[in-house]
């Protein structure tokens, strides 16, 4: 399958949510309604489940079957309710669905035609995620439309103070903070990372609609290194002067704007910093309000799987981020 392109992104797609009763899968509904009530898109609250012991005697009968998924459908039917308070949307604009699988299968198939799956960084426990992986980077690698991480505040804050109160000396209690912008999350621009791929051109036209949705600046945002840097003129066999090379990463991203699909007055920043992309787009997650990347880059070594900055990113970044394939 070829990966979608913004055309077929379709911006009244649905917004696939997975829900699953948990603190991150509220505040991935939460955001999902948001967005929604901004667009007129459809949310779709989808609760991919599988039998546990939890669930208490094991269904044996068809009867038995369906009180079991009335409870399920009925549970679902609250999660969404207590989310959806306070924001303005249309109830014809919510869908539900409860599917008999494991969270990432039902996902990948009723989002298969909507315009992004969201979901919660952390849907699984730390078991779990040591044994199988967590759900958004198993969605990230595996479908074929974008993919929204919906980053939870103060996730893992406790064992960070731990960390910090145990390596500082006596007996002092030692708070975990990392520097950070007085400017409110929510105000702050929404950053695309490109390398002026294709895949990057996706992430851009998507990150470009996302602003637009949400009256957000856009900063795209090229990090290159020196073993980037090929193909510059006079150097093909030479490294490049870091001035030279600068030069050639800003005519990069101006050369993919222009061949871009993008809101008219949209407002577009351009920033250009020599540092590797994986940290540099990291440091950037502190101080947007959203992060969009594509799922590979120019290096041939990712076209077989999903690329190392993507990784990076949905290990740590500090904010939501959307994977764009």
């Amino acid at each position: 399958m070829e990966p979608a392109t913004v055309q077929s992104l379709n911006p009244q797609g649905d917004l696939v949510v997975g829900v699953d009763g948990s603190q991150e899968s509220f505040g991935a509904l939460r955001w999902a309604l948001r967005q929604a009530a901004l667009s007129g898109q459809t949310v779709n609250a989808v609760y991919g489940w599988s039998y546990s012991w939890d669930m208490g005697p094991e269904p044996t009968t068809d009867d038995e079957l369906a009180k079991l998924r009335t409870q399920i459908a009925e549970k679902l039917r609250d999660w969404v309710k207590d989310a959806a308070e306070g924001i303005d949307i249309s109830s014809d604009q919510i869908r539900l669905t409860s599917f008999r699988a494991s969270g990432a299968s039902a996902l990948l198939e009723i989002g298969s035609d909507a315009q992004q799956i969201v979901v919660g960084r952390r849907t699984l426990g730390r078991v779990a995620r040591w044994f199988s992986g967590s759900l958004s980077s198993s969605l990230a690698e595996e479908s074929q439309i974008p993919v929204t991480i919906i980053r939870v505040e103060n996730e893992d804050q406790s064992v960070q103070d731990e960390i910090a109160s145990a390596l500082t000396p006596g007996s002092q209690e030692v708070h975990f903070e990392l520097p950070a912008p007085d400017t409110p999350r929510t105000s702050r621009p929404i950053v695309v990372g490109v390398d002026g791929s294709d895949t990057s051109r996706r992430a851009l036209e998507f990150a470009a609609w996302l602003a637009n949705l949400n009256h957000a600046p856009l900063h795209v945002m090229y990090c290159w290194q020196l073993k980037d840097m090929t193909g510059i003129p006079g150097y093909e066999t030479s490294v490049p002067p870091l001035d030279v090379a600068q030069q050639h990463a800003e005519q990069v991203v101006q050369e993919l704007i222009a061949s871009s699909t993008l809101p008219e007055g949209l407002p577009i920043k351009t920033d250009v910093f020599h540092i590797s992309a994986g940290k540099g787009l990291v440091s950037a997650s502190r101080y947007c309000r959203h992060i969009v990347v594509g799922s590979r880059g120019l290096s041939g070594a990712d076209a077989h799987f999903l690329g190392s900055v993507s990784k990076q990113l949905i290990n740590l970044a500090e904010c939501n981020l959307t994977i764009v394939h």
